[in-house]
Parts: structure tokens; sequence; C-alpha cells
């Protein structure tokens, strides 16, 4: 893990414009590389001692570990990037399982050939998503392919963070009763970088990702509600793959309000446009939250609080009837079962 962050000369070319393999060679070229334009971006206290590892300070009680890999395709998209992207995906993995995100390593894997201006900008993404998260990237490695190896970038992330004292969360403590909720418009993310593709350039949209890191809204929440009891960041099969999730493994019957659900009109014309259910679509800065039935009003007003979750809106409720099954009523007054997506109907989102 040490050869992301060892500093070497400053001889690097400012006028290199491109990684070559060179790049990722453990040797002169490549300490260069860190110490001109990855280290500047990302330095911290606990990030110069330039030891093997991390050595961090970790608080009594359990920590959440947690990681991921992040391959979206383009890498610049509206509203964020891939360097965004793994920094928000990491802390609210960690946020949604109630612990309080510290810190993340950083892995990249660069092709050769990737603009290093553009290497710049998403660094300066992932430190300042990592500022607005309040989290410290302290420790990462940098690995150069091959052209046509890796798509010109891909990051690995890992995060720690500390559970929250007396608190506990899972779809065990689900109840009858018990009130969804969603903390705004659904299926910004996956449509927005499906749009800025090569095959769909036709279709003109102004609609942009909502990555956003969670942890500050999560928070927010916790520290004045009681009666949360499940939380989980709606990612790779949106919304549907969550509440299919609830109520085929709490055993209950999940009703949702397809009219209650926030849905942008342009978000809703750029699916039927690429002939896909919002509900499938992946989101990248939303959480959805059970909470006791005589807790959700409070927990709805102390949402909208937060511009996190301005938009939130109770969408579903469980009842007795012991069938796993997601039942939504749609706007028109029909039934359907929501079932989670069969495959990955939109690849490479994130």
């Amino acid at each position: 893990m040490t050869t992301m962050m060892k500093s070497g000369s400053a001889i690097f070319n400012p006028h290199a414009k491109r990684i070559m393999l060179a790049h990722g060679g453990g040797g002169q070229l490549m300490d260069d590389l860190l110490s001109e334009v990855v280290r500047p971006r990302l330095t911290n206290e606990l990030l110069k001692t330039m030891d093997d590892a991390a050595v961090v300070p970790v608080s009594k009680g359990h920590i959440a570990f947690t990681t991921d890999s992040y391959v979206v395709q383009p890498l610049e998209f509206p509203g964020g990037d891939i360097g965004r992207l793994a920094v928000s995906g990491t802390v609210n993995d960690l946020a949604v399982c109630g612990a309080v995100p510290q810190f993340i390593s950083l892995s990249l894997i660069l092709e050769e050939g990737l603009d290093i201006e553009l290497l710049r900008r998403v660094l300066d993404s992932v430190a300042e998503t990592a500022k607005e998260a309040g989290v410290h990237v302290v420790t990462g490695d940098t690995k150069v392919v091959a052209r046509g190896q890796a798509d010109g970038m891909y990051i690995n992330t890992a995060g720690i963070g500390h559970i929250r004292a007396r608190r506990s969360f899972g779809i065990d403590r689900i109840q009858p009763d018990d009130v969804v909720i969603v903390n705004g418009s659904i299926a910004e993310h996956g449509l927005s970088v499906m749009l800025q593709r090569d095959d769909q350039a036709s279709i003109e949209s102004e609609l942009k990702s909502d990555v956003a890191p969670l942890n500050g809204l999560i928070a927010h929440l916790l520290d004045n509600v009681s009666g949360v009891v499940f939380m989980r960041d709606a990612t790779r099969g949106g919304l549907s793959g969550v509440l299919a999730d609830l109520a085929e493994h709490s055993g209950y019957l999940l009703t949702v309000d397809e009219a209650e659900i926030p849905l942008r009109p342009e978000t809703n014309y750029a699916a039927e446009m690429l002939g896909l259910d919002p509900l499938d679509v992946a989101n990248e800065g939303k959480v959805v939250v059970v909470v006791r039935k005589n807790k959700a009003a409070a927990a709805l007003r102390v949402m909208k609080e937060h511009p996190l979750g301005r938009e939130a809106a109770i969408i579903g409720h469980f009842s007795e009837e012991r069938d796993g099954l997601c039942e939504l009523i749609t706007e028109v007054g029909g039934r359907r079962i929501i079932q989670k997506p069969y495959g990955e109907e939109l690849p490479r989102i994130c």
C-alpha cells in the first residue's frame, strides 16, 4: 500500500499530459507523479508519515469496515466524477450501518494514456468530497496498466468508522406498521451517467447526478430522532432493489404508494426515453429509512431540515401479512409487485 504516497524528487515534468507505464513502475517517475500530482491534493497529518500502513486512532466499541470498487464510465458526468463517487459511496456504506465515517483508503488503477489533467481533477474532487464528509484519506496505492486494460481509471476504496453507542439497525428489527422514508428524488445518478455516453448523445437533458456523502443527513436524523430501525443507500438495483429486499427478508407485506415517491418530471422523461423503470435506476445520494410509525412524522421533519433531505417523503408501510412481498399502488390505482431487477440494466454507472 506504500506506492501511492511515498515522495520523490521534484523533477516531474509539468508539461507531461498523459500517464505512461513508467508512472506505475515504482521508480523515480512514479515518485514524481505522486509527489507532484497526488500527495499535494490529499495531504493530512495521518498521511504525511509515509509509513507502509496508516496507524489510526480507534474509539472503544465496534467499528464498521467496508470496501468498494468504482468503474463508472464516463469518468466525469454532470454533478460528479469517479472521485466524488468513490468517497461518497464508501462514506454512505458506513453511515447507513450507524457508523461515523472516519478514515478511507484510495487505490488508483490508471490506464496508460490517461490525461493527467483529468487525474488532477479527480483527485481534487476526492479531496473536496472527503472534506465535505469529514473523513481523511490515510493510505492508498497506485498502479498503471497498459492501454486497453482499464478504460481510463478504476478506483478502489475501503472505509472505517466507529459505531454509535446504543444504536442497532437491521431488517430483523422491522415490525408491522413501520414506515418507509426516502430522502429525495430518485434515479438521477444512473440516468445522468447513461445520457453522457456516446450512444445516447441524441437525448438532451439537464439531469445531474445526486452523488453526495449522506453521513451529515444521517447524523442529523439519528441525533434528533429515535425509532430508526433500518437504513440503506439505494445504489445498484435502485429503489426497487432495496424495497424488495426489505419485504423479502422481513417477511412482511410492504405497501408502497407510487404517487408519494419523489421523482422529477425530467428524470421520468429520460427514463421513458431509455425504456427504463426509474425505480430500478441507481442512486448515489439517496437513503431508504425505516422508522417506527410513532416517530415517522418527526423523522420526516428532521430530514427535511437538512439540504440533502429537503424532498424527503413517506412512501410506504409494513403490514402484518407474512408474505414477504412489496406491493406498489400505482398512480392510476392499480397494483403490481416490486421485484429486484433481474440483472444490471445500466452497466458501469458506479
